[in-house]
């Protein structure tokens, strides 16, 4: 599928690419791609739903042509959210349904809080992406939790730099991840991001995301308690209505996140994808776009 991008200009300033397809008084859906990616990660979804629904999914920043401001403190997750609210003015949408996977999935978790108290945000799908008050509770607790965010340490290192300026993204997920990369994906779709990564500006935002979260990983040898007068996140329970969907065989992200959705979020949906790692919406297309469509269709 060619997807067509527009550019806009955010009121903060921040110009976005952005694909725009489907019917304008349709309802609308804002799909957020993660790391490090692009749109284009929801080129399944877009084909499948823009028929009846108004599909739009930007270049965030940090990516591709999008704006790529080099300081840590624009990536930290207010902004992240805010460039969404203030996408969605500039291009005249009202209310949506927020669909997050992997960083995007971050945003859009604080994308659904956000809409549920000012009404804009009517319902949240997110896949493959920690619940903001549970993950970071995880990092300190659980030892394979902990273990499979060990490259949060690496991408957060400044002494890399020099490394991915002048060879690009792909090398250091090569070091960090030992040639492990992008094993499963269409040869056309690796030609694109490895064109994408190529751009060191867009390398060093993609790697601001990491730097200005405030999750904390600790190194292996750090004690698996939460540390004293630890606090959560103070969040209130998510009460617009939220499926969450679940690649079981992720690496970063294990099954272990899945536990007490419960209690942070009212009645929560949630479809497991069996054989299927972390790109959930490309690797097992069908699977997530009939779990989007079932749910959809009961929530109205």
């Amino acid at each position: 599928m060619t997807l067509e991008q527009k550019r806009v200009v955010l009121a903060n300033g921040i110009e976005l690419d952005v694909v725009d397809e489907g019917p304008r008084d349709a309802p609308v859906l804002i799909f957020l791609h993660g790391f490090p990616e692009s749109h284009r990660t929801w080129r399944n979804q877009i084909a499948h739903f823009s028929d009846r629904f108004r599909c739009i999914a930007p270049d965030q920043r940090g990516y591709r042509g999008s704006s790529k401001p080099q300081e840590v403190e624009a990536y930290t997750p207010d902004k992240l959210v805010g460039d969404v609210f203030l996408l969605a003015d500039a291009l005249d949408v009202d209310t949506f349904t927020i669909v997050g996977h992997d960083w995007g999935g971050a945003i859009a978790w604080g994308v659904a809080y956000g809409g549920m108290m000012n009404g804009r945000v009517t319902h949240a799908i997110i896949a493959n992406a920690p619940h903001p008050v549970l993950f970071p509770k995880l990092l300190y607790t659980n030892r394979e939790q902990r273990e499979a965010s060990q490259y949060f340490r690496d991408f957060r290192d400044t002494g890399n730099d020099a490394l991915v300026r002048e060879h690009g993204l792909a090398a250091l997920l090569m070091k960090v991840f030992e040639g492990q990369v992008m094993a499963t994906m269409e040869p056309e779709e690796q030609a694109a991001l490895l064109k994408d990564w190529s751009d060191p500006d867009a390398a060093i935002g993609m790697l601001n995301y990491y730097r200005a979260s405030p999750m904390e990983v600790l190194p292996m040898d750090a004690p698996f308690e939460l540390p004293e007068g630890y606090q959560a996140v103070p969040l209130p329970k998510l009460t617009i209505p939220t499926l969450v969907i679940w690649a079981m065989e992720d690496q970063a992200l294990p099954p272990g996140n899945l536990d007490g959705l419960d209690e942070v979020i009212e009645n929560p949906e949630l479809v497991q994808v069996p054989g299927c790692g972390h790109f959930v919406q490309w690797e097992k297309p069908e699977a997530f776009n009939a779990a989007a469509d079932a749910f959809l269709s009961k929530t109205g």
